[in-house]
């Protein structure tokens, strides 16, 4: 059984307040908030009994307002990155602003994440309501969108519908940030992944996927058994995993999949995945600097955290060949995302 409370937890001066709700299950404690649909914590028990919060994220609003790296939230329109926040529907070209270099990223500098949601409660959760205009951040159509949280045990479930009236792109995902450690834990170094994709996305020098779908077999991405992730960094190029793991492709029934495992051997957490998506972006914290603090003043540095945003194949909306991410009149959008916390 789940305990489903609310509370008021600050005010927005343009938007008005927003509350807290927190679900509790005997195993798991979850806390959103309606600032971006936030995930805010999630408390999780280790094998020695002791819970941590393994959700990175702020201890006031303004952590969040003022929030860059979207910690915990909700992102849309369209997650992940459009190169040159450009594209064409209908002979139409779109212009968005670019806030990641030259592309666009995450819905706009005012996307999902800075709205605030309509809460109603649900069965053992939340649902969390938005009306986003015709022309948000440059989209076309006005598009209903919902998120409902629902804590059942040890798994919180995150279930994604959206209506438009007119086609356009749309993708959405959560943008948590887990450590497994806790807060005080300084990296993610110790902690094991897999990923149940046989290949991934490379990208260029902006992380926009080439166009390929490339093979993981023999390569630095092949993380289908468990390896430590502070390993398998020294590994790779770059800065850290920012990359998109393919776990069906165009012609693939929607189904929900088994997507990552995550294993914290110290303490005995683990946090498996399941999407009926087509992708999840593992992504390593990479531009975490410690330059913010965060709950209980930690200082969140580069790798301090993991990502598994499940979502749509970035840039999707530009390449022909990666599954379709347009909404059109008359359908509905319906994805699904598990997040299971468990220990070994």
């Amino acid at each position: 059984m789940t305990r489903v409370s609310s509370q008021q937890w600050g005010t927005v001066p343009s938007l008005g307040g927003v509350d807290l709700w927190v679900l509790e299950s005997p195993q798991v404690k979850v806390e959103v908030l309606t600032l971006g649909a936030i995930i805010k914590s999630v408390f999780s028990r280790g094998k020695n009994g002791q819970t941590e919060d393994v959700v990175l994220g702020f201890d006031d609003l303004e952590g969040y307002l003022s929030d860059k790296r979207y910690l915990g939230a909700l992102v849309g329109r369209v997650a992940n990155r459009i190169a040159r926040g450009r594209f064409v529907l209908d002979g139409k070209e779109y212009q968005l602003e670019t806030n990641n270099g030259p592309n666009a990223i995450h819905g706009g500098v005012k996307g999902f994440n800075k709205a605030l949601w309509l809460a109603t409660e649900v069965q053992d959760g939340v649902q969390l309501s938005l009306n986003s205009p015709d022309g948000d951040q440059g989209y076309p159509g006005e598009v209903q969108v919902c998120v409902t949280y629902t804590l059942q045990g040890e798994t919180l479930t995150a279930e994604y519908r959206a209506r438009s009236n007119r086609t356009t792109p749309i993708n959405i995902t959560n943008h948590s940030y887990f450590n497994l450690a806790g807060q005080a834990a300084a990296d993610v170094y110790d902690h094991q992944v897999s990923i149940c994709a046989e290949s991934f996305l490379p990208v260029d020098e902006t992380s926009i996927p080439t166009g390929e779908t490339r093979a993981v077999q023999g390569s630095p991405f092949d993380l289908r058994d468990p390896v430590l992730i502070g390993a398998r960094l020294k590994e790779l190029p770059g800065p850290g995993f920012d990359h998109n793991f393919c776990l069906s492709f165009p012609s693939d029934p929607w189904m929900e999949r088994h997507a990552a495992r995550v294993c914290h051997p110290p303490s005995g957490r683990v946090l498996e995945v399941s999407t009926s998506q087509p992708g999840v972006q593992f992504y390593t914290a990479n531009f975490l600097d410690g330059s913010v603090p965060g709950k209980g003043g930690a200082k969140y540095r580069k790798h301090g955290a993991f990502c598994l945003e499940t979502q749509n194949w970035p840039d999707a909306v530009n390449q022909a060949s990666f599954p379709d991410c347009l909404l059109r009149p008359g359908e509905e959008y319906h994805h699904v995302t598990r997040y299971t916390f468990t220990t070994v």
